[in-house]
């Protein structure tokens, strides 16, 4: 360890604190405006600009760092910047961060910089910031609104507080019956009180800013009383008239987890104190790790960090072996695991054996496709890292030489450790064909049932996201704790407007029936939905359970039907809730246009 100055005496350490700071800044900045723009997206009804705004809020960070980069490089020559110089520069930044709102995000932001500057075998743990060195704990907003508001039913009851929690958010557009509505969530509070042994001299915390996704706003808060608490969440969406409604009450804690889901699209929601944000959210969702509420928050960098960080004191307190993961092996990705840590680590080969025929920037792309893209619930977000060292002791020499065999490219063997440098990190799931397998052996019919249920829905939530998984085979879906399907393996995805869905044409002869290989011709985005069950279907039981409830899949034209409404421009409905908890029976049957 080097020591460091007794005096900040360097006007260049300091000058480069500022710049990196200010580089921040204009960052979080931007982010803001971006977010408090899903406002008017939702207010306008204009689902396509708030996808498309969602999707560019993600490459902010990104193109902030590549600026403050290009800046200081271009301001000073590499000797300027010495070893000596950067540690003063962290301890500069330090300072500057004392009254700072966003610390925690702006220390990633110089590690991210610092990082991009010094090749990884130049820089030390005391340029850069391993743990917080600012704590965000009682950091709150200075803007007029605090980060949460307390209402009480008070002398003016329930009903006028949940109406007022609702018009303080002051949004432009009508609703079609809000007393109805609020008459409608106050029933449900009173059932949940009830259930719950509370009394009525409680209060319910609601967060000053909305969560905008898709076509959904949602109000999010908790009612305590006492020292017991009970999550809420109302999400507001609009008709077709352009005419707002609540259209439940999510007050469990599971049914939360599923709305902040890692397989979902980040939130846009304005904060200015993200940590206090956090810690609501956290009181809410308890087994959420922190990294997981900031990543769905859209601060997926220090959402990245926080888990690596996670990663690496899971990895000093356990000492079981990283090992191949269970599951049929992938031609694309060699997939391996730590069993007491709940991910997979994916590396891509190589090469790869036919008939795959892809390449590496083309991996990397449908990746990044579907980290831009909405998830829908159906697809895993991926953390992807540069250059990760992992202690070689942990690794299972079958691992080891696995890598070496298929991803050579890609492990650098340094002293006690591997290093990978491109991996992508999942939630570990268990495999759809190897849950099928086990519930087929073990005779749970039941089982068996909910997972090709699960599997059709799955693939008709994607459909309706405009997204076509391209091999829709079971081991490539992936069943989470809570049960539901859910797609992992993004090699051959496409998206649905791209595609050409056919019928098989009917035989000229005998001879075009009895041919091994098609004998009509076959352009590279043709799709022919007939023949998934020839791969799907094999087994009676299964087959039995698809044809009752998802048939359809097997038809081209409703593959056709769903495209044709997405180039005309629509955003189907997917909800983030079950329908059952709807107020389905006090509002019409929603057409597309009035759900998130």
């Amino acid at each position: 360890m080097h020591p460091f100055p007794k005096l900040l005496s360097s006007q260049i350490a300091f000058d480069t604190a500022r710049t990196i700071l200010n580089g921040f800044d204009k960052h979080y900045r931007l982010f803001r405006e971006a977010s408090r723009a899903a406002r008017q997206h939702f207010e306008q009804a204009d689902w396509l600009r708030a996808q498309a705004a969602a999707r560019e809020r993600i490459a902010f960070y990104d193109t902030r760092v590549d600026e403050c980069v290009h800046l200081l490089e271009e301001e000073y020559e590499p000797q300027d910047l010495s070893d000596a110089v950067w540690r003063e520069v962290k301890l500069h930044y330090i300072g500057l961060l004392i009254e700072h709102k966003q610390p925690e995000l702006a220390e990633i932001f110089f590690n991210s910089v610092c990082c991009k500057i010094l090749h990884r075998y130049y820089f030390h743990n005391d340029f850069i910031f391993v743990r917080p060195a600012v704590s965000t704990e009682y950091l709150d907003t200075d803007e007029p609104a605090p980060t949460y508001r307390a209402y009480y039913p008070g002398v003016d009851g329930l009903h006028y507080m949940l109406k007022r929690i609702v018009t303080n958010f002051q949004l432009t557009v009508p609703f079609v019956d809000l007393d109805r509505d609020v008459a409608l969530v106050e029933q449900r509070i009173v059932q949940l009180l009830a259930a719950d042994g509370m009394q009525m001299d409680f209060q319910i915390q609601v967060l000053a800013s909305l969560f905008y996704r898709n076509k959904g706003a949602y109000i999010v808060g908790k009612i305590i009383n006492g020292a017991r608490q009970i999550p809420l969440v109302l999400p507001i969406l609009q008709n077709h008239k352009r005419e707002l409604y609540l259209d439940a009450v999510l007050a469990d804690t599971d049914l939360i987890g599923l709305l902040f889901s890692f397989t979902r699209a980040y939130f846009m929601v304005d904060m200015e104190v993200p940590s206090a944000y956090v810690q609501f959210l956290r009181s809410l969702l308890p087994h959420k790790p922190r990294s997981e509420i900031y990543t769905i928050l859209g601060l997926q960098k220090i959402g990245k960090a926080l888990f690596y960080r996670d990663f690496l004191r899971h990895l000093r307190h356990s000492s079981d072996r990283i090992d191949s993961a269970p599951g049929i092996r992938g031609m694309v990705m060699v997939v391996f695991a730590l069993p007491s840590f709940p991910y997979v680590f994916k590396v891509i080969r190589d090469h790869f054996p036919p008939p795959k025929e892809t390449t590496k920037a083309l991996v990397k792309e449908k990746y990044l496709l579907v980290k831009y893209h909405d998830r829908v619930g159906r697809m895993a977000d991926t953390l992807e890292y540069s250059s990760v060292a992992f202690p070689r002791a942990r690794f299972s020499a079958d691992l080891l030489a696995e890598l070496k065999q298929f991803a050579p490219s890609e492990i650098e063997e340094d002293g006690d450790e591997i290093v990978i440098r491109h991996l992508y990190i999942e939630r570990h799931m268990v495999p759809l064909n190897m849950y099928l397998k086990n519930a087929e052996e073990t005779g749970n019919r039941a089982a068996l049932a909910h997972g090709v249920i699960e599997y059709g829905n799955a693939i008709k939530d994607l459909i309706r996201a405009n997204i076509f998984p391209g091999d829709m085979l079971y081991k490539n879906f992936g069943v989470t704790r809570h049960g539901r399907v859910v797609f992992y393996d993004y090699d051959e995805i496409e998206y649905i407007a791209n595609c050409r869905f056919r019928p098989i044409p009917t035989p000229r002869n005998e001879e075009d029936e009895m041919a091994a290989e098609p004998w009509y011709p076959i352009a590279k985005n043709d799709v022919f939905p007939e023949q998934f069950g020839v791969f799907l279907l094999g087994k009676p039981a299964i087959r039995e359970v698809f044809m009752q409830h998802h048939a359809d899949l097997l038809d081209y034209r409703y593959w056709q039907q769903h495209q044709q409404y997405i180039l005309e421009g629509h955003v189907d409905d997917v909800f983030p809730y079950p329908q059952q908890v709807r107020f389905m029976h006090a509002l019409p049957v929603p057409t597309s246009g009035d759900s998130p």
